[in-house]
């Protein structure tokens, strides 16, 4: 077994330990807290390293199925070893190109945005000669929980408004090369507590019912979302649902009487519940420096490295708290990255242990949103060192390159 400070000492940093076990186990606590019945995506988003995705995909106990919006994120999933037919594509803007790969690939199932998007799918799949099945997603004009990251009731480019997808029913039905078969919601994301997430989805749940009485065609598949909750980059655990099995299943019987025998098949979907648990960043720190009675711990890794999409105030916020348990806390500083600018900061006032060059700090529930949603090409750092482990025992380590590909300009 290999501790994250040898790790760093052997082969430097800033590096990521992505915990399989640690993984499964999150796996298996999911599927536990949903009905038997209910199908779940992994939103690969969240973690695409192709490991990660083959054990959210395969490893023990029931599967996951794959949520994807490029293809890229179809390739991880391919290179995992599992098929196109089980994968959701989404997005708002889904190229011919990407659909042509995809469809290419086996992907059949795709969610919708618009009329134009469902179009767009319809005439790239009748192209290949295939039949594109396509989820409706909602963009509903209400929602249950009032608190945490809200992902409808507002002008988006996600979704059909809800209170406009009944009068498009008529275009919506018989467009060669695509058929409709159910409806997808994605309202909040990171619910505060289980009682809104249960909240949101016997929201969710009624509102699909509604919806599929106004359209007047049954439903063969509802995705109900996620907003399944996990801390990020701070101590603490990801939460365990004990009531929402049973809640779940009561709103679905009272809305969706046949869904226990697949009419429709019911979904869920989730990223950083899955993952987030499962990593842990290594940051090297390369100075210290006081700035008009502030002080500074500079580390070899910042939004470069972790989370430099929030760091720009999208996905999700970044307020570092390292793992340092039981280590006296004697300084308050703020946390910032190698970068030229000002907004490489990880973190303010954060209280911390003495440290000087050469430590290392340990950042916990790192295992989402973490290399693939910074800003890895920004100033020409390299990428972190991912590491895989089982057991305690590294599996495999690697870093992603970015290598330049002349289509014009130079001789081949």
């Amino acid at each position: 077994m290999i501790g994250h400070t040898e790790l760093a000492k052997r082969f430097g940093t800033p590096a990521y330990i992505y915990d399989l076990d640690r993984i499964a186990m999150a796996k298996r606590d999911l599927f536990a807290a949903l009905p038997d019945e209910v199908d779940l995506f992994y939103a690969v988003k969240a973690n695409p390293h192709p490991e990660v995705v083959r054990e959210m995909l395969g490893g023990q106990g029931r599967r996951c199925r794959a949520e994807i919006s490029s293809v890229g994120e179809l390739a991880a999933v391919l290179e995992a070893g599992f098929p196109g037919a089980q994968v959701l594509y989404t997005g708002p803007g889904k190229t011919d190109a990407e659909l042509a790969e995809a469809l290419a690939n086996g992907v059949r199932l795709f969610s919708v945005e618009s009329l134009s998007d469902l179009l767009h799918i319809a005439a790239a799949a009748e192209a290949l000669g295939v039949v594109a099945d396509c989820l409706l997603r909602v963009n509903s004009a209400s929602a249950s929980a009032a608190t945490s990251i809200r992902m409808t009731g507002v002008p988006s480019q996600f979704g059909f408004d809800s209170e406009t997808l009944p009068s498009l029913a008529g275009e919506l039905s018989n467009v060669p090369g695509s058929r409709v078969v159910g409806v997808h919601f994605f309202p909040l994301s990171n619910a505060k507590d289980e009682a809104s997430l249960i909240g949101e989805f016997q929201h969710t749940v009624g509102v699909a019912a509604q919806l599929q009485e106004q359209l007047g065609v049954p439903f063969q598949f509802v995705d109900i979302g996620g907003g399944f909750a996990a801390p990020y980059a701070v101590t603490g655990a990801r939460p365990v649902y004990g009531e929402l099995r049973t809640a779940l299943a009561d709103s679905l019987d009272e809305h969706f009487p046949g869904w226990r025998s697949g009419s429709p098949r019911i979904a869920c979907e989730s990223g950083r519940y899955l993952v987030g648990d499962s990593g842990t960043l290594i940051v090297g720190v390369v100075n210290i420096k006081e700035s008009r009675g502030r002080r500074f711990v500079i580390l070899d890794g910042g939004i470069n490295a972790f989370g430099g999409m929030s760091g720009l105030g999208r996905i999700l916020p970044v307020s570092v708290r390292p793992n340092e348990t039981g280590v006296p806390t004697v300084q308050v500083a703020s946390l910032v990255g190698p970068l030229c600018t000002p907004g490489d900061l990880l973190g303010r006032d954060v209280p911390l242990p003495e440290l000087g060059p050469g430590d290392i700090l340990t950042i916990p529930n790192a295992g989402a949103y973490g290399v693939t949603a910074s800003l890895l090409m920004f100033l020409g750092r390299p990428a972190p060192l991912e590491y895989l482990v089982r057991g305690g025992d590294v599996v495999s380590a690697s870093r992603i390159r970015h290598v330049r590909d002349y289509q014009y300009g130079q001789e081949q």
